[in-house]
């Protein structure tokens, strides 16, 4: 196999992968969320800021943010219209046991939502789940950076100032919200290929909610940075199938990814904008959905 063909190979699984990112919204007729998870605590919180500590994170995330070309991401200092996009989305899809944690570090609390989602099944939550609660404590997001969603405590964790990931992560939220055998659901996402599955479902639904309640300039942006980090999904797929073109596969998807990004953002700031979005109403959701600021 040349270096040509495995170029090719990568551009094939790209362009068959970006198919799946076309907007479409997360059924969420069903519910099967753990009420056990509602408390007096604001559904969003923020970390207080620490200079050495987040200074130190975002030059971890340097890596980061040259593979998707972008330097809010991973810089650890969340911006109120980042917030703002979260809380409007929660509010919007009725997301109201999810915990966003933003720039925070609160492992005590992770533990204890751990035991109380009685929503996921013991057998997951204490060894799958422990894992990665133990991993978000002993390697502290607030140093090392990486957006998620823990299924096995509900909670988002934001560290980048990019409204179109945070909401991405929401939407993962949403996506198990309404999945009956979470824990399972969660386990294979650890097998070779298969993240691309819940990745697209996840960016589908952002695609449309910001087709539905976004400016141009906010699909574009979504576009631009949510195409790319798919394609980082396509890469590690390409490459378990044809690992001595590991790298050739996987940065050539990304590369591949920023193209169709911003040929696809272009694509969408030549539209005419039809309905403007008032975005004012980001403030209020934000007070319907409380905020704190903790370590």
């Amino acid at each position: 196999m040349t270096r040509s063909s495995g170029l090719f190979i990568c551009c094939l699984l790209f362009s068959l992968g970006c198919r799946t990112l076309a907007p479409q919204a997360i059924d969420t007729a069903r519910i099967y969320d753990s009420p056990l998870l509602l408390d007096s605590e604001p559904q969003i919180q923020r970390g207080e800021p620490r200079k050495v500590i987040d200074a130190v994170g975002w030059v971890w995330g340097i890596p980061n943010k040259l593979l998707l070309w972008n330097r809010r991401v991973e810089n650890h200092k969340i911006s109120v219209d980042t917030e703002a996009a979260i809380a409007n989305y929660l509010y919007a899809n009725q997301l109201p046991t999810v915990r966003v944690r933003l720039n925070q570090y609160r492992p005590g609390e992770d533990w204890s939502r751990l035991v109380r989602n009685k929503s996921v099944g013991a057998g997951w939550r204490y060894t799958f789940g422990a894992v990665s609660v133990l991993g978000e404590t002993v390697l502290p997001g607030r140093i090392f950076g990486g957006d998620h969603f823990n299924p096995f405590t509900n909670t988002v964790h934001i560290y980048s100032d990019i409204p179109a990931i945070a909401i991405h992560e929401g939407a993962h939220a949403k996506d198990f919200a309404r999945r009956r055998w979470k824990g399972t659901y969660a386990a294979v996402y650890a097998l070779p290929i298969v993240p691309l599955y819940h990745e697209s479902i996840a960016s589908r639904d952002v695609m449309a909610y910001l087709e539905a309640h976004g400016s141009r300039a906010e699909q574009a942006a979504a576009q631009r940075i949510l195409v790319p980090a798919y394609a980082t999904y396509v890469g590690n797929a390409g490459g378990y199938g044809f690992p001595h073109y590991g790298f050739p596969i996987y940065y050539g998807s990304v590369l591949a990814g920023h193209a169709l990004g911003r040929y696809q953002a272009h694509e969408i700031m030549q539209l005419p904008e039809n309905d403007v979005v008032d975005n004012e109403g980001f403030a209020n959701d934000v007070q319907k959905v409380g905020f704190s600021l903790a370590p």
